[in-house]
């Protein structure tokens, strides 16, 4: 059987039957059955034998399959048991595919250490080679695997994933846009170019969502990502402020930053030409990180001065 028919609706169904399970709502068990946009994925990807592909959510082994031919090795996770089971029978006999029978995340803020472990050991193999996130990320964990990857040190080159179009709009969604942007937004603008490729119709998955989706591509910006002081303190800030989101922001900060009281807050924002009453969701990515830096280099000053 050729892997275009291996990931049709009518295979899959009956494939599933066979065994006696079925796909999982509460894990975003939904199959890419458009052997055009399974092609699609891999192509947009640029894979090349120098890169290694992390794949979250590996499925019955459709995606993988396409992925593993132009790869240096692809590390591919699938956290349901059964689901496992399936994509460990189709992607026998390919070498260069290490499938992991885990969950994806530790916790919604750290990848699964054991994971990563795995993936630095394939990149440490050779020192060309570059990590690529390639994936139909299940809805559930497509922002914390999105987000996560982007907060380490890893020398990722490239996210291409399909992800629910509701989260992508809120990703690549600007200020003063209405409710779409928020800390998601700021923290992946502030490090990434972000470009939305392909809008996907519910047709083209089994089980068919509710929803439409999105192929999304992500490539980091160095440039940008020099800017930020903190990367791990500016990720907090955006957060918490954007929990705040209605409020002004002197408000946001002097509730999230006790150290720093009303007149030295007033201060601080007038320094960067910021008005009192304006509020996180009116600043770009740029002017929060601006604003996270010095809010930083403030308490750090505060912490030295205490000590």
């Amino acid at each position: 059987m050729s892997l275009s028919d291996r990931q049709t609706r009518t295979h899959l169904m009956r494939l599933f039957e066979r065994h006696g399970f079925y796909p999982r709502g509460d894990l975003g068990q939904n199959f890419l059955i458009d052997i055009n946009i399974v092609e699609f994925v891999a192509e947009s990807a640029g894979i090349g034998p120098n890169d290694v592909i992390l794949e979250i959510g590996a499925g019955t082994g459709g995606l993988t399959s396409f992925l593993a031919p132009n790869a240096a090795a692809v590390v591919s996770v699938e956290y349901d048991q059964n689901v496992f089971g399936l994509a460990k029978e189709m992607l026998d006999g390919l070498s260069n595919v290490t499938l992991i029978h885990a969950d994806a995340l530790k916790t919604k803020n750290q990848l699964n250490p054991e994971v990563m472990t795995i993936v630095a050991a394939k990149l440490a193999e050779s020192p060309n080679r570059r990590l690529k996130l390639v994936a139909n990320l299940p809805y559930n964990v497509a922002t914390p695997v999105m987000s996560n990857l982007i907060a380490t040190d890893l020398p990722w080159d490239c996210m291409l994933v399909t992800v629910q179009w509701e989260l992508a709009q809120r990703m690549i969604a600007v200020p003063k846009s209405g409710g779409n942007y928020g800390a998601l937004s700021a923290w992946m603008q502030s490090q990434c170019e972000l470009k939305l490729l392909k809008k996907l119709g519910p047709q083209v998955f089994w089980p068919k969502p509710t929803v439409d989706s999105a192929i999304l591509r992500v490539e980091p910006d160095p440039e940008r990502c020099t800017l930020i002081a903190d990367r791990h303190f500016f990720h907090e800030f955006v957060r918490n402020i954007f929990n705040q989101r209605r409020k002004s922001l002197r408000a946001v900060l002097r509730s999230c930053f006790r150290e720093l009281d009303k007149p030295r807050i007033a201060s601080l924002l007038s320094e960067l030409n910021l008005a009192a009453d304006c509020r996180a969701e009116e600043l770009e990515p740029k002017t929060l990180v601006r604003l996270a830096n010095r809010i930083g280099l403030e308490l750090n000053e505060k912490t030295n001065q205490s000590t």
